[in-house]
């Protein structure tokens, strides 16, 4: 069962999803497209942030250096998790089924969705605490 904070949790990843890939063609009218999208990343974890702070947890009376420190080491194991799981799924377990068709597909929404929930779980007993 879907909780009313993990709800709120989804609905602040979506907005700052969409920061994050809206703001990208702002910064490329200026910016080469790499830096562009590394830029708009940044703007997607400030949202993030100040949305889960503010809006999911409820924590903006906690300490801000130590939640940004936090935050940013939850998003490094988020990534670092979503990149394992697409490439071991896409390059040996998935074959290994015989699904080779979309394999990468499959295996980067399988490693985009895991760390929702481990996210959501850093955040809560790490970052917001």
């Amino acid at each position: 069962m879907l909780t009313q904070e993990f709800l709120r949790f989804m609905i602040a990843g979506g907005i700052a999803a969409g920061a994050n890939f809206g703001s990208r063609f702002v910064f490329s009218m200026f910016l080469d497209y790499g830096f562009a999208v590394f830029v708009a990343y940044l703007v997607g974890m400030q949202v993030a942030f100040l949305l889960m702070r503010g809006h999911v947890f409820d924590a903006k009376s906690g300490p801000l250096a130590s939640q940004v420190a936090k935050f940013v080491g939850v998003n490094v194991v988020a990534v670092l998790q979503t990149l394992v799981i697409s490439l071991v799924l896409a390059r040996w377990l998935l074959p290994s089924f015989g699904i080779v068709e979309h394999a990468e597909a499959l295996a980067h929404l399988v490693g985009v969705l895991v760390p929702v929930v481990t996210s959501y779980f850093g955040h809560k007993f790490l970052t917001f605490r």
